[in-house]
Order: structure tokens, then sequence, then C-alpha cells
């Protein structure tokens, strides 16, 4: 492809390691198609891999033809290719228990008499609690490392920014929790008359929540392991939104291993008498392609065609795979 100095396959053959993959962009740009044909690509290059959507709106499952909802299943045909929409109800379900016991016995550990419903429902109205529910749903399938490649089909990119980013901010926020609580149990140790020591549920679950985001950030920072990859069209609105997220991501030091350009007409197939709607969307896609190329230069790693129909199912997968790595 004219003006790319690294395409897909290269970036891939310069990362052997390379185990987890994501791709974003405002919606609507393509992330899911490029994401399914990213996996498709790697299940037949011998890999075992999983194809996931942290996205709470999925599309994973129409863009398959096939029920991927809660549950990994084989798809496209492939024998070495999952697909893995995220319940975000059932992990909101769950994380809300696992608060519920630390509230229950918080409240019991001060004598307060109040039940721990009242304070559960406060602590999940958040909107962010999703968010947080998708982000440890994301954790446990990299910790499970029951697949060779992982690829992810994020949100739109501020809230894949808000996903990704929390590994950063849950470091920091246990590292508060955990002062204050060593500060509490200095001052109730003063008071006590007793010099046993206590169990401290609330301690030990700090300290492994702290262990965990450690591990997420290794992962999710290491070059050799993780790659973002942001998808746009040949269009202002999606150009600005990965040209205002590209240095965002790298100072959260997740690797950005480049952008990926869907929907370009080509020109072979416009006439002299072709509609002037289509001459006039030609024309300003060259004009932001430059754009494109000034931006970001040889982090362009593949520029895929506006196909004559839509890509959905396993054939218009596969096709868009071998352009997207072509």
């Amino acid at each position: 492809m004219s003006g790319i100095t690294m395409n897909m396959t290269h970036y891939m053959k310069a990362h052997p390691k390379i185990k987890f993959i994501f791709f974003g962009g405002k919606g609507g740009v393509g992330k899911t198609i490029m994401a399914a044909a990213c996996a498709l690509w790697f299940a037949r290059q011998g890999k075992k891999t999983l194809l996931a959507s942290t996205n709470p709106v999925h599309s994973l499952g129409n863009l398959l033809n096939q029920d991927v909802f809660g549950k990994a299943a084989r798809i496209c045909d492939e024998e070495l290719c999952w697909g893995f929409e995220i319940d975000t109800k059932e992990s909101i379900e769950r994380s809300k228990q696992v608060i519920r016991d630390k509230i229950a016995w918080f409240l019991k550990f001060a004598n307060i008499t109040i039940k721990a419903e009242e304070y559960v429902e406060a602590a999940t109205m958040n909107p962010a609690f999703e968010e947080s529910a998708m982000f440890e749903n994301m954790l446990d399938l990299m910790f499970k490392d029951e697949y060779e490649i992982y690829v992810f089909d994020t949100a739109p990119t501020a809230n894949a920014r808000r996903l990704l980013g929390m590994s950063k901010v849950y470091s920091l926020w246990v590292d508060k929790m955990l002062k204050s609580r060593k500060e509490a149990q200095a001052l109730r140790k003063s008071l006590s008359y007793t010099k046993k020591e206590e169990a401290d549920p609330l301690m030990d679950y700090l300290l492994q929540f702290k262990d965990r985001m450690g591990r997420a950030k290794v992962l999710l920072t290491n070059p050799e392991l993780t790659s973002f990859f942001f998808v746009t069209l040949p269009e202002s609105l999606p150009i600005a939104v990965i040209t205002r997220f590209t240095q965002w991501f790298r100072d959260f030091g997740i690797p950005v291993g480049g952008v990926i350009v869907n929907g370009l007409i080509q020109k072979e197939t416009v006439k002299a008498d072709s509609p002037e709607f289509v001459r006039n969307r030609v024309k300003m896609q060259d004009e932001h392609m430059e754009e494109i190329w000034q931006a970001f230069g040889d982090g362009v790693r593949s520029i895929v065609p506006l196909f004559e129909t839509e890509v959905q199912g396993p054939v218009m997968l596969r096709r868009l795979a071998d352009r997207l790595f072509s």
C-alpha cells in the first residue's frame, strides 16, 4: 500500500510475543469488523484466539450472525477462533455481592446496626460502575490465559480510554485506601484493651486488589504483549477523535500499535460520468488522507477500501482480513 512503511503483517511479525490487541476509535468507524477480521487472521495463523467485546452496546453477535452473548463460542467455522460478548449484568451482580460482603463486615466491625443494602445501592449507582465491572471481566479473561491471542473490540474511544486507564486509577485509589486502613488499624490497636491481633478482611482484600492491579498494569503497558489500534474513516471527526486520544494512551503507558483507515473509495471505480456525490466524496477523502499522513505518518498500518457490500458474516470477514493484512 502506498505510503505504508510497516503494514499489519509486518507489525505482527515484528512483535512475535503479542497477545492482547485492542481496537478503538469513534463510534461507527468499523472497530468491531476490524477486531473480528484480526481475530480470524490470527486463527488462520494457527493461534488459539478469543475475540471479545467490551462494548456495553454489543454488535459482535450481529456481525457474526450467531449468539456469543455471555459465553465463548467458536465462530466463522474456524477451529481456533472463539467469540464472546461480555455480560455486564452478571458481572455487576457479582461485584455488588463482593461490595455487600465487605460493607456488612465493616458495619459489624464498627458496631453499626444499619443494613448494608442501603450502602450497596449508593456504591453501585455510580455511572462508572458498569465500566468497572467490564474492566474486571476483561482482566479475568486475560489472567485465565486460556488463549494465545486476545482481540478486544472496545467501546468508543472515550470509554475505552477510561476502561484501560482504570489499572492506573485503581492503583492510586488502593494506595490511598491502604494508607487510611493502616492508620485506622493503628488507632484501633492503641485504644484497645487487648493486644490480640484480629483478622482484617478489608485489608486482605485491598492487598489482593493491589496485586491484581499491578498484574493488569504490567500486561497493559508491555509493548511486546499489548497493542492498541485506532480505526478511523477518512473524515474530519473520527480523525480528530483519535488525534486527541493517541497521546493520552501513550501517557498512560498503553502501547499504540498504529492507525487503520477504513472505507476509502477506490479511485479506479470512479469515472468521469460517476455521480457528483461520489466524485465529491473522493475529493474529500483525498484531503483527509493527506491529513492522516501528516498526523500519523509511518503509524498507518492498513488502508481498507469501501466494499461494494456490507461486511457481515464469515465470507466478508475473511475478505476483510485479507485486505487488512495485505
